[in-house]
């Protein structure tokens, strides 16, 4: 599986959207074990939609 395909399926999942279709959520979590780059790019994009949350735009 490629980094790419991975990290679009976990910005669906941070976005509470479907994963891609053909990418199969065992598959992008037996990446994430495996790729560390992967891991970090999941992490920051958490923190950023919870910083992002927690904006005060009004």
């Amino acid at each position: 599986m490629h980094c790419r395909d991975v990290r679009s399926a976990v910005s669906a999942r941070i976005d509470g959207e479907e994963p891609p279709p053909g990418v199969p959520p065992a598959a992008v979590e037996a990446h994430l074990r495996g790729c560390a780059e992967c891991g970090r790019w999941g992490e920051r994009a958490r923190r950023l939609k919870a910083l992002a949350a927690g904006l005060d735009l009004g």
